[in-house]
Formats: C-alpha cells, structure tokens, sequence
C-alpha cells in the first residue's frame, strides 16, 4: 500500500517489475491512486519569492492580473509622409498592366493601404513594383476563387529579400495551415531558430480587421519580416538596458507602456535558464495579451509551435511579435481573443482558462517546441501534452525496445557474462541486432497509427504523476489533465494490456504499444507537470532492464529529453560519482549510430567507472548527453538545460506555481555527484553555482572539476589522472630495470589534452611518435623534448610544432593534407585515415604504448592482429591512459601475445581520487570554512590549506596505484592471469566485500568505525576539522560507504582477489588488536604525563 508521506505526498515501493521483452505484464507499483490527487492548501507567504531558477511564470490567481491600459497593439509606426504619394504610382502602375479593371482599381488599392491594418513601416520598405505586384496577386486570388467549386479563397504571397520578408495568407481564425506553404515554419526555419546578437530577424503579424469578401470565415494574415539593426550590437549576455540592447525599429516602434513590459521582462529573462512568461488583461476587454522571453537558440520552432498551442484552446491571435535583443533575448508577444463563434463552443473554456493552461503548457513547449507527433498536435487530435508523452516514449522505445530474441538469450545463457572477453563479445552481437529491425522511424510509423491508444495510455500516465495542488476552485486547473481525470475513465494496467492486444493489428505494433506500459509503470518521479522546466527529465526503476543484457543492476536511471538533445544518467549505487560528457555527431548518419549505441556506451562507461572507482567511497556513474544531429552548436543550452531538469527531481519545491510537489514513488532522498567529461569541463563552475542559486543544500559537493575559486580540484593543473598512470609505467620500468630514457614511446592524445600533456610534462622517455587530433609526428631518433614541453604547457596540438625540430627521419602528416612523401618513400594518400590508423602499423618501433586519447574500441578484434606479428605484439607494453581504448578481447590477444598491458580502469583512476576528495573536503567543511580554505581568492592566492591538501590528493592518487599495480603484479605471478582480467577481477571482489561489509555489524563498532575512519580520512582535514565535526556533518550513508572501501580495497591489495577463508578472519584480527593495544597504551600516555 501507498504510504502518505509528511509533505502530503505518496510514497510507493516498487517491485520487481518485468523487463521490455516480455508483454505478458507489466506490474504497476502497487499503490490506491485517488484520481486527480489534492494535496494540502498551500499558503504563499508575502515575502515568499519564486524559485530563482530556471524559468519565471506570472502565477494565475497569485494576485490580480496586470492590467494594459493603452488602446492599439503597442506599438506605433513612424508615419510615412510619402504614403499619399505612392498609392498614386501604385495606381498608375496596375493601371498600365491592365489586369485589373480600371473601375477596381482604386477599391482594391484602398482596401490593401488602408482595411488591412498593414502599418507605415512596410510602406516605406517596400518599392512601388513589390506593392503592385502584391495587390495584383491578392486581386489574382479572387478571381481564381471564382473558377473553383467551392468559391473559396486562397491567397499565399511571399517575398524573401536579403534583408527583409513579406508573406500573406488566407487564414481561418483559430485553425493551423498543416497542408498550406505552412509560413509560420518557414520563418521559424529561415529567420529565427538560428537567431544571433549578429544576425537576428524581428518579426511582426497580424490578422485583417474584417473578413474577405465573400468569406465570412477567412481573414487575411500578414507576416513582415526585418533584419535587425542594434543600436549595439555587443553588450555582453547580461546587460538589460533596453536603449543598449534594443533594435532601431522596435526602439522606434515601441509605446512607453510596451518599453516597460519589455523592460521588465528582459530584467528576470537575462537571469534565467528558460522562459519568462507573463499574461496581461487588456482594459474593457476579454482579449490578453501573453508575452514570453527566453534565450536566442534555446527553444527552435517556438514562433509556430504556439499557434498551434492556443490554436488548441480555442484562442486565435489578432497581432503577434517576435523581438531580438543584442544581449541574447528573444521575446514573442501576442494578442489573444476567443475564436468568434467559439464563445459558447462546450469545447473551449472561458478565455481565462484557457490563458492559464497555456501559461502553463508553454513551459511544455518549451523543452519540445517541435515533436515527433506535432501533426496530431496541429490538427487537434492530440493535446500537446498526449503528444509530448508519446514522443518521450517514442525515445525510450528506440532505445530499450527489446528485439534481439530467443537467440540473443540463448547464447548468452551459454556464455560466462562474468568473463570480460565473453561480455565484451555479447555486447557486440547485442549492438549488430539492434541495427535491424525496429528503426527510430519504424517505431514512428507504428505509433502514428494509435492515437487512441496513446490518449489511453497518457490518462493513466497522468492518473499517477499529475498534482493537483490547491484545490477544487483553483483558477487555474488544468482544463486537459484535470478535467479529463474527472470525465475519462483511467484504465489499470491489465485493462491497458487487454485493449492493446485488442486494438493492435501484428506482433511488432504490440511489442511497441506495450513499451508505452513498461514506460508508465517504471516512471518513479517526473517533472512533466511541474509548471516551470527547460526539460523533461524522468527518473527510472531500471528493473525493466533485462538481466541477460544487463548483468549488473542498476541503482538508479535518469532519462532527460529535450529538443536540443536525449541524455541519461546511470548509477550503480545511491551514493556514485562519475562525469558528463556531450557527445557530437559529425552528419545524420553519425547520430543515428550514436543514439543507437547512447544508453549502451552510458552503461559501460559507468560500469567501468564503478571498476575504477574501487579505492573510493562512491560507486561508478555516468552521464551521457547526445545532441541532435540539428543542434550541434548548442552544447552548453543542453547541459544547462539537462542539469536543471535532473535539479527538478532532487530538490524539494520551493515556490507554489513555480516548482509544484511532484509524485514521488521513490521516496527517498536523493544526491548524486558529477564531473566534468568530453566537452562538459568548462561547464562545470556554471553547474556549481547554479545548483547553489537553486538552493541546494549540496552545491559544493554537487560537481567536481569545477574551478579553483569554487573550491574544485582541477585535474588537468596537477596531474591528477596522469599521476596514476604514471604509476603504472614506473612499476613496469622498475619491476623490468628499464632506463625510461632510452624506451621508444608511442601516445595517442596529444600535447593539447589534460591527459597528453601532462604525460609529456611528467614522462622521460624517448617520444618516436605522438597522435592527436590534428595528425601525427613521428621522429624514430627521438621527438625533441624541449619542444614537446613547450607545446603541453601551451596546450596546443602538433601542428604547431617546430618540424625545423624533426631529424631528417621524422616527419609530420595532418589530417587535411593528402599525397604526402615519407622519408622511407611511403606515400601518405589521406591523412586523415593515416592519423586514425597509425596506432595499428605494426612495426616494430616502439616499446611502450600510453593511450591518452582516442575514441573508445580504437583497437578491438577485428583490427589487433595488425599489431601482433608471429604472434608476438609488437608493443612490449601498454598503459592504457584513455577509457575503453582497447576492447576487452583485444587487450586478451595482446597478453596472449606477450605484452604487459594495464587496462583503463586501473590506469587512470588517479582522477576518480581526487574528485572524491574534492567531494569529502566539500562535505566536511561548511559554507563559511569551505570558502576559507578550499577556494581560491580573486588575487589568484590559494589558501595555505588549499595548497597542502592537493599534495595529500596526489600523495593518496600514487599511492593507491601503487597498491593495484603491485596486486595485479603480483596475482599474474602466481596464477598466470591476464592482467586485464586481473584488474577487474580485483575490481569485483573489492566491489562486493564493500557492500557486505557496508551491512555488517562491523559499522555499529563504534571503536572500530572510528579507527577505520581515522586511516581513511586524509589526515589534514582530521587536524582541521576534527573527526567528530567530520561525522556530524557528512550524511551517513556516505561514511558508511568510506568504511567499506577502505576495509575492502585494503584487505584486497593484501590478499588477492581470491583470498582464502581465513584470510580476512587474520586481516581483522590484525586491526583489532591494534585497536587493544591503543586501549593498554593510553593509560600510560596519560600517566606518563
């Protein structure tokens, strides 16, 4: 049963429900849901403000509606003085062509100049010619009506200039044009989705004041236009003086009154994530006017999306406005009434609620202004909140549809998924099968199919997750969800499985419908209604995941859609820490492949965080950001826009109206702590600070990697990750008496990364060749080092390499040269592949190989017998620095074949090390000491605490290095086991004692607990902080976690991954004795003085 949590809402435990294969049943979290649940009154306090992050929203019912108290649109043209004069050219002109007959011709110049209510300033744009021949056409229209059936009216000018725009077309009031020259989109697409403070379009529509002749139910719409002219053009992001940032035309244009609202609006904008919306009453009328700002190339296709929202709501617009600023802000402004014969229409509310749910649903909009079932949408067979849900679960089907068969399960049955080389081949064939089939628009085309069925299916989506926070007479019930909750009958998930076995017609529309169940019932919390977000995001129980694909279970599964991007974040523990990376695509096809392989390369990638993070307190994670094949450029919009969304779910709600109660069927607090990654590190300060605007209590821990003067760590300035792979290749050095300076380097990730170049800084053996994103420079005599060393500590590739440096054997081949010579005589036809293949030659010219870059799999099976020759490996030994370099089965071969390698997960755990201290130090200081002794000051000094506690991190990243080298060292020795088997071997058995030591009764001897502490923490924050301050304010579950891993991590360093049955019997005996013999020393310390 539910239970009724403190803060009024449900609280429910899920079972194990059944994975995507199977549609026999999806079971449900039991629980007694009360259609269209209330949750206690809400009091807004006077002094209670909104959430100062992301979005503003005027809240309905909050306070009386502001009312504009000015006739007209807000805006008035400059008047044309020579108007007069050219409406006689234009006469004179259609007079010469002859078309139109000379008794019309003053009628139907009149009725363009003057009934239209076109304003002056299209007037003075536009040339005689272009006005001719624009009545001319309209003048062409009616008569072609006459010649149709049906006498109706069309009319569809455009006229694209370079620096301005002109489209007009017949309109009915309140319907979108889904078959028409649809020039709502058009704009959108040519003129405002690419929007610039450098090129930037405004645009102004309106609606004729009367109907067409002869169509009482046409009016013409007239779209305009105009490149903007900033009065300055760069005012930096934050500037919000509209006589700074405004456009000439719009300064010019503008009312007093619109200049105020505008002001206003641009104030909370420029400190905003995603929108501001506010709703305005007109002065003695119903008409509102609804005005929205949000970032320029935040929301694409937003202009004609929101026709097609108040479309939906029986509201049509009289006057619309799209305006840019130079600081980044774009705002759209339109007037709304109801549709003439829609007043008494049962369909429709009152226009007042209509306004407040789409208030409301802008928001909605706002993170999928475009989706995938926006036709259903536009024609009024789906609300948009039905089809923003089915295009959420159009991307979960796409990536969890299970379609690899009985086979797939068999095989896996048979093979050892414990076996790394045996999991990484199951992956492979998982990821062919995937290919085929079920396509991203083949899901579409079956969904498309069923919008019954997704009405369905929504309701009982919404029967779950939808809040309805004050009460029965609230002004501002949501007419869609409410309503429908109160009139449509919601159906269990046994009556939802019954109608689609009914309705479907074949095996693959159900295995797909069924997936919209699977969706419902593993949804624990959902910031869907909440009424200000900038993403939906959607937090998972990943127990649909099934077992054979997946061997290890999740802890936790965050799903994050957007317009810009599809994101997830992984867990395998409550408490894990792990990086975001943004992943680009070069071309559609390239994205396709990416998004096909996204929640795979998220759970490997966390999975072998989790491996890595074996000498820490938290577990692996990771978060994986894919942007869409059309917004490459918005990397930084989707990481702000996925950090906020995943906020939405861990903060509790602050502001009625602004961030509601949500249903939370997880009912359990919840802290995750991320990183920086591929194209995320210089993010990380605003993640940081905005997690701190947003009041989160955990700011400070919230993101490692961040900047120095917000107390982070960064990797790249110290080493961190190159320390402990330079643990590794020192071990081999020593354990084989190699002199460094005389072994022959090969390293992929060059002189501009963190990890490349602080290897070049670090290291001191002979470099013959280095490869990185530019090319590759190859000197078999030695790559001269001074010049090396300038390039890391410039951070610059090697293409700005001195090649006056390079002996007459080297050389150097970028990547967009093509036909090059080699000093051998080899001809390089394309360096781009030369650059990509170079790793795999094959000749016998180096002796250690450290990856330090490169795409993940850059050696896999199919291509590592290119570096084995005679079935010897023609490197002797590999460190490997970058993540998933080499596939499991490779690095086996490789082994097989002689070569000492060290795989990632043990190699460069050195940054995992210093981001959970930076998170331990963030935890054990508070607000006031943190900023005293972890960040740095605006003179560039750090704090003397700040300076001594990296050198403990580095300290603590060698030696814990140490530690695994010489275990798996060790461990191969005696057993003969590959050492890449070894290292995740050891990485499971410190994994799993972790845990069963978490749940012992070992944690409640509280002398012992201390004591194990006391060696785990590092030492300088025990002399600062005090180990009693330290436990007070770190949350439980935390230290719990530090416990287990340093008691596991140490016993299996000692005694090998499989350590006999008495082994850890004698491990703890050793440390409780010492615990006794400080019990028998302290009194003669104390007695001594």
């Amino acid at each position: 049963m539910a239970d009724q949590g403190a803060n009024g809402l449900r609280t429910v435990g899920l079972p194990q429900q059944e994975v995507m294969h199977n549609s026999e049943s999806v079971e449900k979290p039991s629980q007694t849901l009360l259609p269209n649940k209330m949750l206690e009154q809400v009091i807004r306090t006077p002094d209670r403000q909104p959430s100062p992050q992301p979005t503003h929203l005027s809240v309905p019912g909050a306070a009386q509606n502001r009312v504009l108290q000015e006739e007209g649109s807000g805006y008035v043209a400059p008047k044309f003085e020579g108007k007069e004069a050219q409406m006689e050219e234009v006469m004179d002109q259609i007079e010469e062509k002859g078309f139109i007959p000379s008794d019309f011709i003053e009628t139907e110049t009149n009725w363009f100049y003057n009934e239209l209510g076109i304003d002056d300033m299209y007037f003075q744009t536009e040339t005689v010619e272009a006005v001719v021949n624009h009545i001319l056409s309209l003048y062409a229209g009616k008569v072609a009506a006459y010649a149709r059936d049906d006498n109706r009216l069309e009319i569809r000018l455009d006229k694209e200039s370079v620096d301005h725009a002109v489209y007009i077309d017949t309109s009915r009031p309140g319907n979108s044009s889904i078959d028409g020259p649809r020039y709502e989109q058009r704009i959108d697409e040519k003129y405002l989705n690419g929007s610039t403070s450098k090129n930037s379009y405004r645009v102004e529509t309106f609606r004729s004041n009367t109907p067409l002749p002869g169509q009482a139910d046409q009016q013409l719409r007239c779209y305009f236009v105009y490149k903007c002219s900033f009065t300055n053009p760069d005012p930096g992001l934050n500037e919000t003086k509209l006589d700074v940032i405004g456009e000439k035309r719009f300064l010019q244009k503008a009312t007093k009154n619109t200049i105020e609202i505008y002001q206003e609006i641009i104030n909370n904008a420029v400190g905003r994530t995603g929108p501001v919306i506010e709703m305005f009453d007109i002065e003695g009328k119903r008409d509102k006017r609804l005005v929205i700002a949000y970032r320029q190339g935040s929301a694409m296709g937003m202009f004609s999306a929101l026709s097609d929202l108040y479309h939906y709501y029986g509201l049509t617009s009289s006057r619309k406005y799209v305006e840019q600023f130079s600081n980044g802000i774009t705002i759209v402004s339109l007037y709304l009434r109801h549709l003439p014969n829609a007043i008494s229409n049962a369909r429709h509310p009152p226009i007042e609620a209509s306004v407040h749910q789409i208030m409301k649903e802008v928001s909605l909009l706002y993170c999928v202004p475009q989706n995938k079932f926006q036709g259903h949408f536009a024609s009024g067979r789906m609300s948009l909140q039905e089809t923003i849900y089915a295009h959420c679960v159009w991307v979960f089907v796409g990536h969890f549809l299970n379609r690899l068969g009985s086979e797939y399960t068999s095989l896996a049955s048979v093979l050892d998924s414990s076996n790394s080389a045996h999991a990484e081949m199951l992956s492979k064939i998982k990821r062919r099968l995937r290919m085929d089939t079920f396509t991203s628009d083949y899901i579409l085309e079956i969904i498309n199919k069923y919008p019954d069925l997704i009405r369905s299916l929504y309701l009982a989506f919404a029967n779950t997750h939808y809040v309805q926070t004050r009460g029965y007479q609230d002004d501002f019930i949501p007419t869609l969800s409410y309503l429908r909750l109160q009139v449509d009958k919601v159906l269990d998930d046994g009556e939802l499985k019954a109608l689609i076995s009914k309705t479907v017609v074949n095996e693959h529309d159900e295995m797909v419908m069924t997936a919209f169940r699977v969706f419902n019932s593993s949804v624990l919390k959902t910031n869907f209604y909440t009424p200000t977000k900038v993403a939906l995001s959607f937090r998972l129980h990943p127990s649909f995941l099934p077992e054979a694909e997946y061997p290890q279970p999740l802890f936790g599964m965050f799903l994050v859609i957007s317009s810009e991007f599809r994101g997830f974040h992984l867990r395998f523990r409550d408490i894990a820490r792990g990086g975001i990376r943004i992943v680009k695509s070069r071309n559609r096809e390239a994205y396709s492949i990416n998004a096909r392989s996204l929640f795979d390369e998220n759970y490997n990638l966390a999975n072998t965080q989790q491996r890595k993070n074996k000498d820490i307190p938290e577990g692996g994670s990771k978060g994986v950001i894919l942007l869409d094949f059309r917004h490459q450029d918005k990397a930084r919009v989707a990481f702000e826009k996925y950090i906020d969304s995943i906020l939405d779910l861990l903060l509790p709600p602050t502001s009625p109206g602004i961030k509601d109660p949500i249903v939370d069927l997880h009912g359990q607090e919840e802290i995750l702590f991320l990183g920086p990654d591929e194209n995320t590190a210089d993010l990380v300060d605003w993640a940081t600070e905005h997690a701190r605007a947003r009041g989160a209590p955990w700011w400070k821990s919230f993101f490692t990697g961040k900047s120095p003067r917000l107390g982070g760590i960064p990797h790249d300035a110290y080493g961190m990750t190159t320390l402990s792979v330079r643990e590794y290749i020192l071990g081999i050095y020593r354990k084989l008496n190699l002199n460094p300076e005389t072994v022959r380097k090969l390293q992929t990730g060059g002189p501009d990364g963190d990890l490349g170049s602080n290897e070049i800084l670090l290291g001191n053996e002979k470099y013959t060749a280095i490869v990185d994103g530019a090319g590759v420079l190859v000197d078999p005599n030695g790559i001269d080092r001074a010049e090396l060393v300038r390039l890391a500590k410039k951070r610059v590739m090697i293409s700005e390499f001195d090649k006056s440096k390079l002996s007459p054997d080297g050389y150097r081949v970028l990547v967009d040269e093509v036909n090059i010579t080699l000093p051998t005589g080899e001809t390089v036809n394309n360096g781009m592949i030369f650059r990509n293949t170079f790793h795999l030659r094959g000749e016998k010219q180096f002796d250690v190989f450290v990856p330090c870059g490169g795409r993940p799999e850059s050696i896999d099976l199919s291509t590592v017998h290119k570096v084995i020759v005679d079935g010897k490996s023609t490197i002797p030994y590999i460190v490997e620095g970058a993540n998933l370099f080499i596939t499991q089965d490779a690095k086996l071969r490789l082994e097989k074949a002689g070569c000492i390698l060290y795989k990632d997960a043990s190699a460069n755990k050195g940054g995992v090390t210093s981001s959970s201290l930076e998170v331990l130090a963030s935890l054990s200081f508070d607000d006031k000491g943190f900023e005293e002794n972890m960040c740095i000051h605006e003179d560039g000094t750090a704090p003397p605490f700040y300076n001594a506690y990296v050198k403990e991190v580095q300290e603590t990243i060698k030696e814990n290095a140490a530690l695994e080298f010489e275990a798996i060292w060790r461990e191969h020795q005696q057993t003969g086991i590959p050492r890449s088997t070894l290292s995740d071997t050891l990485s499971v058995a410190i994994t799993k004692l972790d845990e069963e030591l978490q749940g012992t009764d070992l944690w409640k001897n509280e002398e012992l607990r201390r004591s194990v502490l006391e060696d785990a923490l590092p030492k300088l924050l025990l002399e600062k902080i005090g180990l009693d301050t330290i436990i007070e304010r770190v949350p439980n579950n935390y230290l719990r976690a530090i416990f287990g891993s340093y008691l596991a991590s140490r016993f299996v360093y000692e005694h090998g991954s499989n350590p006999s049955q008495f082994a850890f019997f004698a491990f703890m005996s050793k440390r409780m004795a010492k615990l006794d013999q400080q019990h028998r020393d302290l009194p003669i310390r104390i007695n001594g003085s």
